[in-house]
């Protein structure tokens, strides 16, 4: 995933950039958020 600046916002894109993830206030917000869908991710496939 990719963090990218935009104005006052923090922006969580795919690694591709073409889909949008979340729009933070803060850098760490969206490390945050880029973390949980990491965990996610793995944690669905293992029921």
């Amino acid at each position: 995933m990719v963090i990218k600046k935009s104005g006052s916002y923090y922006i969580l894109y795919t690694k591709d950039g073409k889909k949008m993830l979340g729009k933070f206030r803060s850098k760490k917000d969206a490390l945050k958020r880029e973390r949980q869908i990491i965990f996610f991710k793995y944690v669905k496939g293992k029921k």
